[in-house]
């Protein structure tokens, strides 16, 4: 283990670790995160979670995967929060392990708020959220000083599965000159609908990057207008990113991961 000038937070027994696990690269884990695995008695960890980093759970710990997968068999939330209660109640030092950013699209709120009103004390550990380091690894970033001052942050499909109707489309899509779109793919078409409707031009670049930051990930570069087709011919499935703006023909340039592959 790595040594440090400085002490880590004590994981102690009885407690709830909501821990980011990142996109996909054991090399993106916090600190923190690590320490979580190192010492946790139980990982609840999600279905996107990457293998390499479950392999780094401490030998002997409990390890169950509660993933949420659409379209798949999978844990529902409640049975989720509810094993986190329970495994804490029992004494276990419990790490719940979440793909990104727990706080990101990930449902990690709803767990916390669980948590604190069932008295299970917890800590919140940050990730690197894939909408900023899948795009990275794809070689795109989420700004840049020649394309955008703003960046949209958009779920693709809504509690309900389908897409989110909750907010205004045409102010979202003249407010923001990149948008970034997690869990898009199944929708993709309508997605597509919507933004053309409202105002986005049919030219304009659109990349779809799947598997993010791990050795299978694949990135289809396209425009708003073509995006469904050249996804659909590539044979991308989820999980996937979709990103939309000028920051997307920076790729032929920032491509690192291709080339160092």
């Amino acid at each position: 283990m790595l040594e440090l000038p400085f002490d880590l937070p004590s994981f102690d027994g009885g407690t709830v670790w909501l821990v980011g696990a990142g996109p996909g690269d054991p090399g993106l884990l916090s600190l923190l995160a690590l320490h979580a695995l190192r010492h946790a008695d139980a990982v609840i960890h999600d279905a996107l979670v990457d293998e390499r980093i479950v392999a780094l759970a401490r030998p002997g710990a409990l390890v169950e995967s509660m993933g949420k997968r659409g379209g798949a068999a999978s844990a529902r939330q409640a049975d989720i929060t509810g094993r986190l209660i329970q495994l804490a109640r029992q004494g276990f030092k419990v790490l719940r392990l979440k793909g990104g950013d727990p706080f990101v699209f990930g449902r990690g709120p709803e767990e916390a708020l669980e948590l604190a009103q069932a008295g299970i004390a917890f800590r919140i550990v940050p990730g690197i959220t894939a909408g900023i380091g899948g795009l990275a690894y794809a070689g795109i970033p989420a700004t840049s000083k020649d394309t955008n001052s703003a960046v949209a942050f958009v779920t693709g499909h809504g509690a309900d599965g389908e897409i989110p109707d909750e907010f205004d489309w045409d102010s979202l899509a003249k407010g923001a000159p990149v948008m970034v779109f997690y869990m898009g793919i199944k929708h993709l078409d309508q997605l597509v609908s919507r933004l053309l409707a409202s105002g986005r031009r049919p030219d304009e670049a659109m990349a779809a990057v799947a598997e993010a930051a791990t050795p299978r990930q694949k990135v289809v570069v396209s425009t708003l207008g073509g995006i469904a087709a050249a996804v659909a011919e590539a044979g991308l499935k989820p999980p996937a990113l979709l990103v939309l703006g000028a920051v997307v023909g920076l790729r032929q340039h920032l491509d690192w991961w291709d080339r160092h592959a």
